[in-house]
């Protein structure tokens, strides 16, 4: 069973990693190719849909690291679990604290409603999304050796 909760939360990590990644280096730099309304008219679509999923997946994604610490806590590896889910819970409070106040905001915005400043949030919110998608690298690679 432990084994199975191993693989699983690994995976769901992983598939979560991947998806932000895809969003830093991928799908935001697809957005700001196109016209000023197109990429925000994206963007807030983007903070609209990812913005309803993301929290269930950053908690449970936690949970499931958390369980495996629990589940595996006298096996070897298991500090590298709890550095994960340090990690994690370090991602989770910069997207409450940091990115999560822009996205509330930005995910209503429309070309006739948006601030002048619009941009420059977004780039706010890039720069704090590349700094968590690193923390997500690390706690990805680190459940990683866990199972090693």
């Amino acid at each position: 069973m432990l084994n199975a909760l191993e693989v699983f939360t690994t995976v769901s990590v992983g598939v979560m990693v991947g998806v932000e990644f895809s969003v830093a280096f991928v799908i935001n730099r697809i957005l700001a190719a196109l016209p000023d309304d197109s990429c925000q008219l994206g963007r807030a679509h983007g903070g609209r849909m990812l913005g309803a999923v993301m929290p269930v997946w950053y908690v449970s994604s936690l949970v499931l690291t958390a369980l495996w610490a629990i589940a595996g806590w006298h096996r070897p590896g298991t500090g590298l679990v709890v550095t994960a889910a340090g990690l994690l819970v370090v991602s989770v409070v910069m997207s409450v604290l940091l990115l999560v106040p822009i996205n509330n905001r930005s995910k209503t915005w429309t070309p006739e409603n948006r601030p002048a400043d619009w941009k420059e949030q977004g780039n706010r919110w890039d720069r704090y999304h590349y700094a968590r998608v690193a923390v997500l690298v690390a706690a990805f690679a680190v459940l990683v050796s866990a199972l090693v």
